[in-house]
């Protein structure tokens, strides 16, 4: 009986420490063993199960693959002294984890010291190159133009923001001149990236009322032009109505004037078949236009125009 229990605790303690010696490595990790605080023999990087001395070493575990870094938006002035917010990213990795556990310990320390790198870098080089340059990266046209600006005025201002260096080298350089600090540190930088670029409160207020003049201005100018264009459209319009008016008045005036004539004629046909009825007629109608109902006329006997009452006579 001792002997079987014996065998069972040796058989037990044999498992706990092949359970304590035994670590699972993934794809995504990297493995430094140390002893006591220092490094022994050299880092695991490749997935498997892997076995150390329990007890008296320990595994610390780095990630192999990429990690994200975001940077803290930040105030930077361009070379022309207009101060923007940037706003940067960066992909890293660790690939010499005896050298990053070394100087870094661990992954919290690690973006502290990027923090320290990357963020001066971005710094002097945005304040060495114009806002242009790192906001564009080629002098491309754009897809889209302003409405309401002559075609020279767009080309004179393509032409003052030339872009020479462009956004890309910008952040190659950043990438470039961050890199050889962060070696020390067993870390390669992968890329860095410029997320998000803006103006500042006090120069965005500035700018944005410099837009707003700018579409006022435009605006009125279609206002102008359209009203131009009215003016024009109306005096057209009351051109081609006095022009209608006078030749309908001539038409007008033809017909009365052809009537008349013809009416006249008419009437010196009928009363040229008898012309004493016609002196007749035309007298009475004298009589009636010059005499109403208390007219007094003085005329002599003689007078050519009272013979037809001369030469009435009543019935007796």
């Amino acid at each position: 009986m001792k002997a079987k229990g014996l065998t069972i605790v040796v058989v037990a303690t044999v498992l706990i420490v092949l359970f304590l010696s035994a670590d699972v490595v993934n794809e995504t990790q990297q493995v430094v063993i140390t002893q006591f605080g220092r490094v022994v023999g050299e880092p695991v990087t490749d997935p498997g199960l892997k076995f150390k001395v329990p007890f008296l070493q320990k595994a610390t575990y780095f990630p192999k693959n990429l990690q994200d870094w975001d940077g803290d938006p930040g105030q930077v002035p361009t070379l022309e002294k207009t101060y923007i917010w940037v706003d940067t990213f960066a992909r890293w990795r660790i690939v010499e984890p005896v050298l990053f556990f070394q100087t870094t310990t661990d992954l919290l320390q690690a973006r502290a010291r990027l923090d320290e790198i990357i963020d001066p870098a971005v710094r002097n080089a945005i304040t060495s190159y114009k806002l242009i340059e790192t906001v564009r990266k080629s002098n491309r046209p754009l897809d889209t133009l302003d409405e309401g600006v002559e075609a020279t005025a767009q080309q004179d201002q393509t032409t003052s923001y030339a872009v020479e260096t462009g956004r890309e080298i910008i952040t190659q350089e950043i990438l470039s001149n961050a890199q050889p600090k962060l070696t020390g540190f067993g870390i390669e930088l992968v890329d860095v990236k410029i997320k998000r670029i803006n103006y500042t409160e006090q120069v965005r207020a500035s700018v944005y009322g410099r837009m707003v003049a700018e579409r006022n201005q435009i605006a009125e100018e279609y206002r102008s032009e359209g009203q131009g264009e009215a003016r024009k459209i109306l005096g057209g319009k009351e051109k081609d109505l006095k022009k209608i008016e006078s030749e309908a008045y001539r038409e007008a005036q033809e017909i009365m004037g052809k009537a008349d004539a013809e009416a006249t004629r008419i009437f010196a046909e009928s009363f040229g078949v008898d012309p004493e009825f016609y002196s007749f007629t035309k007298t009475l109608e004298a009589y009636t236009e010059t005499m109403g109902k208390d007219s007094s006329l003085v005329l002599s006997t003689d007078s050519e125009f009272f013979k037809y009452l001369k030469e009435y006579e009543p019935e007796k």
